[in-house]
């Protein structure tokens, strides 16, 4: 099953980032969802906005499957 969220880990690992920079990010993110009326949680974001922010990502299965 793929994961629906990328964590502040995955976010170092697949932007090659500090952990610092990595919550930033998700920070970034979750405020864009929140304006657009999404309900986010604190140092995660979904997958699909996630890859939908970085032109040409795609995060497949084997990733996460990696990470655990």
């Amino acid at each position: 099953m793929r994961a629906q969220f990328v964590t502040a880990k995955d976010v170092q690992k697949i932007l090659g980032v500090s952990r610092s920079k990595a919550y930033q990010i998700l920070q970034g993110l979750n405020r864009e969802l929140k304006a657009k009326g999404y309900i986010t949680i604190s140092g995660k974001c979904p997958v699909s906005y996630f890859e939908q922010k970085f032109y040409g990502l795609r995060i497949d299965d084997t990733f996460f499957r990696k990470a655990s």
